[in-house]
């Protein structure tokens, strides 16, 4: 064995997982009829730097801000809400989606708070072209934004694919985060069986099958999904045929497995709140209840499970709401 390979064992995974995820692929059957319900709309129109749209009582402005990164800089789309001197909170999204997977969170929070939804590098409206994709650079570019818009101390809600890339931010910027939200990613246990998309997406066939978007965003809600959502949440999503493999060709599952254990768990301060939807199929909820699993989280921490699958922010947002509002009290 090499001197510096770690050892670390997969997490068996509970029968009643097993049977969860028999039943969660089955549901693929149903992709063709799903997609028959979704709006056929064109594609909406790039936006503006400063540009606004209004989300019930609160209007978002988009922005756009050029960050070093990649050498030279990195072009990053977010939409912004909120007093400019109110506590700020930052949120990055999973996939297949953009900043809009938080409208309904912008929309509760973005009178009282700063909001500040950033479209990851690679999606939405953010920079497309190659350069650092893995989760930790991109972390290191997201400082430099967030140190170029003057945000000193802040709260991070993230979600699915975001998550990685939050663990390495709360690990680099330390005391400046205050709260935490982590959402819907593995964490201290993992089992290969959880991850299937890994090999998909590190395909050669990965940008063919993912350029068709709106067969990827129903398959995945198809998947992972307990309750219904409005088919109008699943309208923004851009940018994954190129994103996607390129997050996963720069990392793996059990590297970041081990980074986490080894490296960004112990350097996190503040609070953690683990957000997990308790039917995500590929997510045991199990996993995150251990308490051994949270002895290992920074005082104040612990879980809340949802009464969903994977997107809670869609299928839950009055849970979500709740829950995030006490957690950042």
């Amino acid at each position: 064995m090499p001197h510096n390979a770690i050892q670390h064992e997969y997490a068996p995974l509970p029968q009643r997982v097993r049977a969860g995820l028999e039943a969660g692929f089955a549901k693929l059957s149903k992709v063709d009829e799903f997609m028959d319900e979704l709006p056929q709309t064109s594609p909406r129109p790039l936006d503006n730097d400063g540009d606004e749209e209004r989300l019930g009582d609160v209007t978002v402005t988009h922005h756009f801000a050029d960050a070093p990164g990649d050498g030279e800089t990195v072009r990053w789309h977010y939409v912004e809400a909120g007093p400019s001197d109110g506590p700020v909170l930052v949120f990055l999204h999973g996939v297949p989606d953009s900043w809009w997977q938080w409208h309904y969170a912008l929309e509760a929070f973005g009178s009282e708070y700063r909001c500040l939804a950033i479209d990851l590098k690679g999606y939405g409206q953010s920079e497309k072209g190659t350069g650092d994709f893995r989760q930790e650079g991109v972390a290191v570019q997201l400082e430099a934004l967030l140190e170029q818009l003057q945000i000193e101390r802040f709260s991070l809600i993230t979600h699915d694919r975001g998550t990685p890339v939050g663990d390495h931010l709360v690990a680099l910027m330390g005391d400046r985060v205050l709260r935490y939200g982590r959402g819907q990613q593995h964490l201290w246990h993992l089992s290969p069986d959880l991850h299937p998309q890994q090999a998909m997406f590190t395909s050669p066939n990965a940008p063919s099958m993912l350029d068709d978007a709106d067969r990827f965003v129903a398959t995945a809600y198809l998947l992972l999904t307990e309750r219904r959502v409005k088919v109008s949440d699943l309208a923004r999503t851009e940018g994954i045929s190129t994103a996607v493999p390129r997050y996963f060709n720069s990392s793996s599952f059990r590297q970041e497995w081990i980074e986490r254990r080894t490296r960004l768990i112990p350097r996190w301060k503040c609070p953690v709140l683990l957000l997990q939807g308790a039917d995500d199929p590929l997510q045991p909820r199990e996993f995150y209840t251990d308490p051994d699993v949270l002895a290992q989280l920074p005082q104040g921490s612990g879980v809340h499970l949802f009464d969903s699958g994977h997107f809670w922010p869609f299928e839950v947002p009055e849970e979500m709401i709740t829950v995030l509002r006490d957690f950042l009290k």
